[in-house]
């Protein structure tokens, strides 16, 4: 499995968690060493910080949607459910730019 920027999917977060959707940031590589795909987690959760970014509205969002940088994670491919969607353009690059404001970058 390849996972692209911008994808969205359901991932099941395993034990005590809660299947949730998350937004792929990682680069697209055909050769990756492991299965796994660096993602922001998507939350209807507004705090008004630099690490949530308002994401437009798309059909499988069923209210306002955040993509919350704080919360990035690597995920194993087989935790992806199920793909839901993409997001691209600026909104996207709002995303990478307040990860870049997380690590300092």
């Amino acid at each position: 499995m390849m996972t692209k920027p911008g994808e969205v999917y359901r991932v099941d977060l395993g034990m005590g968690g809660k299947v949730r959707m998350m937004l792929v940031v990682s680069r697209e590589d055909s050769d990756a060493p492991r299965a796994l795909s660096i993602c922001v987690p998507i939350t209807t959760a507004n705090r008004d910080s630099s690490y949530e970014v308002e994401l437009p509205a798309r059909p499988f969002f069923k209210a306002k949607s955040f993509a919350n940088v704080q919360g990035l994670q690597a995920i194993q491919h087989h935790e992806l459910r199920e793909k839901v969607g993409v997001i691209f353009g600026e909104p996207l690059n709002e995303v990478r730019t307040a990860l870049r404001y997380a690590m300092e970058l």
